[in-house]
């Protein structure tokens, strides 16, 4: 990934760190007794994988629950539900994510704005409280009754500032709830939670954080740009690092209230500890929910739906955090989707840059952006940190909620973005995708959704672009570009060894790609054997 220096035959590593490039024969001269050899076999071996933003401790916590992604419908949703039921104590919290209502083979009847009502689990579970998370993540999930009662949610509450409680048109719930709504919600389970004691609830904290590890390295992922942890999150990754416990490289952006950072911030900022493993100096913001579930935040109205959306976070908060982050040399990752919390996002971006071209701050998805607008993010030099994934998945719906001219124009425009000069860091915003940069590279370089058809085509990417946008982009993205991105010497030893070139083999056969080998810091982690 060094343009002076091109594709080489092989690398030598030591002591986690790249020592030499070149042929076989320059190479060899490397070799001792104890060296350990990987033939490549005509294989590609590329910089390990940068996740550019997922959720890290998310990732183990939807490997514990119930993964609803590949249902067609909302019945069998509810049967995959009554199942689990079937196998736990009545009273135990069932937990499910990733349904998507746009997915399903046929529209879901009863319905309220084509999203399914809880009539329907909630007689199947009327004993279990049930909790499903929507594909979009934590912007929005469907609950039984029994979590409406046990959260306080009746005909009379009104909906918190920032969320919706859909409602039936005669002014029921239907358990469907939107941005901050779904958080009274969250804010039942996690009270739940609360009355475990101590060492239970350390226990499920560390198990998500293994499986999460796990699943990173067996897909080729050697750094996550982790897009939002608490205090006590960064804690835990210390002290599982010192223990030898995580093995990815960790890019942290805090979650914490802007009271919270005031108060810690500081003390928190951390560059490269745990052996270059983890750094600490990213603060991430919400400010609008995601198109999927209408909360995207629009400069005009949607096409199937009476609203613009909503922000999340009042622009006057951004501002704060945006005060904090240059006050103590934080990037600021702020999550904007729709087109005016791009624009706003970028106007509290342009006050506080003060003329800085090189804060480096991001705006994360940046899925869909006025014309107007795009320019700003090369001029300002703002990340606009994407997710490929999205946008073939999200390709069969997008001109319903945007129509066809707005969708053609703003959405998911990597190739727009990079002429206005801006660098895309590319990821997966797993867990809601699959963290897989594999299917996130073929969807950039293809635009192709699940149906086969093409989604704006002039927009994608060169293969190598994609490689570099997962590789040394997110390196840049994150200040890292010294030590990650590049198989160079000097640079960590992070390695991905894939079952064929990517960058060659027929673009219907990249699906079948697969990792062989991840290595990080010159330690072989991952083996597909």
């Amino acid at each position: 990934m060094d343009d002076a220096v091109g594709e080489v035959e092989a690398l030598a590593a030591r002591d986690g760190v790249v020592v030499a490039v070149g042929t076989n024969g320059e190479i060899d001269a490397y070799r001792g007794s104890e060296t350990r050899v990987i033939d490549l076999e005509g294989r590609l071996a590329t910089p390990g994988f940068t996740e550019g933003h997922g959720h890290f401790t998310g990732i183990g916590r939807s490997l514990l629950n119930i993964d609803l992604r590949a249902a067609r419908s909302w019945d069998e949703v509810v049967e995959i539900i009554r199942a689990e039921a079937a196998e736990r104590e009545p009273g135990d919290w069932i937990l499910g994510w990733g349904w998507h209502q746009e997915k399903w083979d046929t529209p879901v009847a009863p319905a309220v704005e084509g999203y399914p009502v809880h009539d329907a689990l909630s007689a199947a579970v009327p004993d279990n409280p049930v909790l499903l998370k929507h594909a979009a993540g934590s912007h929005a999930g469907i609950v039984n009754a029994r979590v409406l009662d046990i959260a306080g949610i009746d005909d009379s509450t009104p909906d918190p500032p920032g969320g919706t409680i859909l409602r039936h048109p005669d002014g029921r719930a239907t358990g469907v709830l939107r941005e901050t709504a779904y958080s009274l919600a969250l804010r039942a389970y996690d009270d739940a939670m609360d009355r475990l004691d101590n060492v239970e609830l350390e226990r499920f904290a560390r198990r998500e954080i293994e499986l999460a590890n796990e699943e990173c390295l067996t897909k080729g992922v050697t750094t996550m740009h982790d897009a939002g942890s608490s205090f006590d999150d960064v804690e835990r990754f210390r002290r599982m690092y010192d223990e030898g416990r995580l093995d990815v490289r960790l890019w942290v952006m805090l979650n914490e209230s802007n009271e919270e950072l005031a108060k810690k911030m500081a003390s928190f900022r951390t560059v490269g500890a745990a052996g270059g493993h983890l750094t600490v100096r990213a603060i991430k913001r919400v400010a609008d929910g995601a198109l999927g579930t209408h909360g995207a935040w629009l400069l005009e109205p949607y096409e199937d739906h009476d609203s613009v959306g909503l922000p999340t976070t009042p622009v006057e908060s951004l501002r704060e955090t945006a005060r904090l982050a240059r006050e103590h040399d934080y990037q600021l990752c702020i999550h904007a989707i729709g087109d005016r919390a791009n624009r706003e996002v970028l106007d509290v971006f342009e006050e506080a840059y003060a003329g800085d071209a090189d804060l480096r701050w991001r705006i994360e998805h940046a899925q869909h952006l006025s014309l107007d607008d795009i320019p700003r993010f090369g001029e300002l030099g703002v990340i606009a940190s994407m997710q490929g994934v999205h946008c073939t998945s999200d390709a069969p719906w997008v001109p319903r909620r945007l129509g066809d001219r707005r969708a053609e124009e703003g959405a998911y425009v990597w190739r727009k973005l990079m002429e206005s000069g801006a660098t895309i860091v590319n990821g997966t915003d797993a867990p809601v995708e699959d963290v897989d940069p594999i299917a996130n590279f073929i969807s950039t370089v293809t635009r192709r959704d699940r149906h086969g058809n093409v989604f704006y085509g002039d927009q994608a990417m060169t293969r190598m672009e994609s490689l570099a946008s997962m590789t040394t982009n997110a390196a840049y993205a994150a200040f890292e570009e010294d030590t990650q991105g590049k198989l160079i010497p000097g640079m960590l030893a992070d390695i991905v060894v894939l079952s064929q070139d990517i960058l060659t083999v027929d673009e219907n056969a990249l699906a079948a790609t697969r990792v062989e080998h991840t290595i990080v810091g010159g330690k072989l982690l991952y083996s597909a054997e």
